[in-house]
């Protein structure tokens, strides 16, 4: 790996400290689909997610589990093997795949420890909740936003 690279990596164990780090500080904190209001359109809320995204296959019997923790893991090699391939130019692609990685890798470690996500973050606006999230789903889409956003500006710089 180039050692330009290395640098990037230390953002995606940053993210999965913080993200287990907070995962645990809430499930000594609050039970299971306890809500803790923060602000008018934030609170705490536990909540398990057996399937991907918005509870994706959340009730498919459990297979699941296993299916996201392969393909998690999959994505992560996946990812590394960019990662590493990069030119030392390639910075804000770096900076969005460590992110995506370190998101990635946060939520996997729930799969295998608990058979779930932990979510904790519940963002709404009047009786509307977005499914609830954590701060690798954050990261995750930080990451793709950034990812998507550098793909524009690598084109505007090949025309």
């Amino acid at each position: 790996m180039s050692k330009s690279m290395l640098k990037y990596l230390w953002l995606s164990g940053l993210i999965i400290t913080l993200d287990q780090a907070s995962k645990w500080l809430m499930s000594s904190w609050l039970s299971l689909h306890e809500t803790v209001a923060v602000m008018p359109f934030f609170n705490f809320t536990m909540a398990h997610n057996y399937g991907a995204a918005f509870s994706f296959l959340a009730g498919a019997g459990g297979w699941q589990r296993w299916f996201f923790m392969a393909l998690t893991t999959v994505i992560s090699i996946v990812l590394f093997i960019w990662l590493k391939r990069l030119s030392s130019h390639a910075k804000l692609e770096a900076l969005s795949i460590s992110l995506i990685l370190g998101g990635a890798i946060g939520n996997v470690i729930d799969r295998i420890y608990f058979g779930y996500v932990i979510d904790f973050l519940d963002i709404y606006y009047g009786s509307y909740h977005w499914p609830a999230f954590n701060i690798a789903d954050s990261a995750i889409v930080v990451g793709a936003g950034l990812l998507i956003i550098d793909s524009f500006i690598a084109k505007s710089d090949q025309t």
